[in-house]
């Protein structure tokens, strides 16, 4: 759903660009429609190249999105026509915010949310910031000098006026953490899958792109997991998908022997994080708030390029908390991700310790908390 019209606005959630910061707009989003908002009155702004354009939407929220694209961190002619672009997302963000007169403006991070914070400082509407990694980005570096709170997911992020409320995670999620829904998820999932009930699964997750050193490591680490009963579901990443599928067509394992689902991206993958025993990837925000929420131990490989290293600073309260493996990108080959693994998946006693580290630092209601704020700060209408 889009909408160009003017409407009652309660709030004003602006940012997106990557899954890492849409869905917990969305979860927040669900949170406020939980609490008696409209979803007609919780607006969506986001970027026309960003992911939120499609998930948004899906969630029963209006969307609008603005022009340009971000600017590059390096020196490049590219940047000139970002430049103008953003100059066009300001203004359009202008007319959008005064038009509108949303009561507060929650800021995601990320391209869009540059130029709706930017707008609603001008326009004296408060702002109220959430951070999904340890260490802040740029975006919300800069909106957090004009926000009233910044919700953030850890303590010692480092924002002005932070409220520590853990990351917000979807409501599919979050009900992972109640153990009778985690179970019955978990049983619904692998019967879907072909899993047989006591084979272990690993899941894999490498963002909707695909991590190709991740993805390679794990494409060789099958092949010497073939004669082993164990069943891996591959989310490749659109990028690697067939790349992956044809290293896993080769394959030949032995009748109850590995078991391989691969696909390139997965929508519910909720399901996923109920039915797998242990998953790898890598440790964007989102993805870490989820693995603790749903208990399930992973072995961790930060991106190296992420800025400020925030991927590495996400893992480690997991790894702290002994929910995790870390895994260096460079150090990630077949070998050491099966020597990380191996031993998690072949005792079930160390998963079940692992999950219950993970549960005691997950935070299922990030997503009410980070509402309450957004109601705490609205102005009186």
């Amino acid at each position: 759903m889009t909408d160009e019209s003017p409407a009652t606005t309660f709030a004003v959630i602006a940012g997106g660009g990557t899954a890492g910061h849409a869905l917990p707009g969305v979860a927040v989003g669900q949170a406020l429609v939980a609490v008696g908002h409209d979803p007609s009155t919780i607006l969506f702004i986001g970027s026309e190249r960003g992911v939120e354009g499609r998930m948004v939407p899906a969630a029963g929220f209006p969307f609008i999105a603005l022009p340009g694209r971000g600017i590059a961190r390096r020196l490049t002619l590219d940047n000139v026509g970002a430049a103008f672009g953003l100059v066009r997302a300001l203004g359009k963000a202008f007319a959008l915010l005064r038009a509108r007169r949303p009561r507060v403006v929650l800021s995601l991070g990320g391209y869009a949310s540059v130029a709706c914070v930017a707008a609603a400082a001008v326009l004296r509407i408060p702002v109220v910031v959430t951070e999904q990694n340890a260490t802040a980005g740029l975006a919300t570096r800069l909106a957090g000098r004009v926000a009233r709170a910044s919700a953030v997911p850890f303590p010692g992020v480092d924002l002005p006026r932070a409220v520590v409320t853990g990351n917000p995670v979807r409501t599919e999620v979050a009900a992972l953490a109640d153990p009778a829904v985690r179970e019955a998820v978990r049983l619904e999932a692998r019967a879907a899958l072909g899993v047989e009930g006591d084979r272990p699964l690993v899941l894999v997750m490498t963002g909707s792109l695909g991590a190709q050193r991740v993805n390679l490591a794990v494409a060789e680490m099958l092949g010497l997991w073939q004669q082993r009963p164990v069943a891996v579901c591959h989310i490749t990443g659109t990028r690697d998908f067939e790349m992956v599928r044809a290293r896993v067509g080769a394959l030949s394992p032995s009748p109850g022997g590995l078991e391989v689902h691969t696909v390139a991206y997965e929508d519910h993958v909720d399901r996923l994080l109920a039915a797998a025993d242990v998953a790898v990837c890598r440790s964007g925000g989102t993805t870490v708030a989820e693995l603790a929420v749903a208990g399930l131990p992973a072995v961790l490989v930060p991106m190296p390029t992420a800025p400020r290293d925030h991927q590495r600073a996400n893992a480690t309260p997991l790894v702290a908390a002994g929910g995790a493996v870390l895994l260096d990108d460079e150090a990630c080959s077949g070998s050491t991700l099966d020597a990380a693994l191996t031993p998690i998946v072949a005792d079930p006693q160390r998963q079940a310790a692992m999950a219950a580290a993970l549960r005691s630092i997950g935070r299922p209601l990030a997503a009410a908390a980070v509402a309450a704020l957004v109601e705490e700060h609205a102005r009186v209408a």
